[in-house]
């Protein structure tokens, strides 16, 4: 029997938090660190967390949080990665055209793969591409870096300059008599 507004379990009549449906966005944690900030009182202890976010449809999105404990800093990182969200145009499960990024020091070149290649990059690339739905894609760091959040951004900044498949073929131009 479906529960119904004003049902004994759902509060003032209000939907039940049962009912929510299910949310398809995606989070998984990229990094993790402990950081301490010295104030006049000693040293106060929080954590960073760097989280990616995606449907696998085509959104994904990038959060960074800060909080006293492990999961309150993950849960602000989720919803910050859900309010960054940009719409990645995908072609073929890959993407149109190839694209090279820089974030800070970090340098990531992404190359379109045809059907049936796979995901060939590690680290914080693989993590984006996978929760953005590029299922065919090369991705390569040109920089020496190892930061885990500015390559996933420089990432984010690569995906952002993609055009939609319609914009990279050359446009057929008509002659009017």
């Amino acid at each position: 029997m479906p529960l119904q507004q004003g049902s004994r379990f759902s509060r003032y009549g209000g939907r039940d938090q049962r009912q929510r449906p299910k949310d398809e966005f995606e989070v998984k944690l990229i990094d993790l660190a402990r950081v301490t900030r010295v104030a006049e009182g000693g040293k106060h202890l929080s954590f960073r967390a760097v989280v990616v976010g995606g449907d696998r449809k085509g959104k994904v999105g990038i959060g960074i949080g800060k909080g006293l404990d492990v999961a309150q800093a993950i849960e602000k990182a989720g919803r910050n990665a859900k309010k960054n969200v940009i719409i990645v145009p995908i072609t073929k499960d890959s993407i149109a055209n190839e694209v090279e990024a820089k974030f800070g020091p970090s340098r990531v070149l992404l190359k379109p793969q045809v059907k049936g290649r796979g995901l060939v990059a590690g680290g914080p690339v693989r993590v984006v591409c996978q929760l953005a739905g590029i299922k065919n894609i090369s991705a390569k760091y040109i920089s020496g870096t190892h930061n885990k959040l500015n390559n996933a951004m420089a990432v984010i900044v690569a995906l952002k300059k993609l055009k939609p498949h319609a914009a990279t073929q050359p446009e057929t131009k008509t002659q009017e008599n």
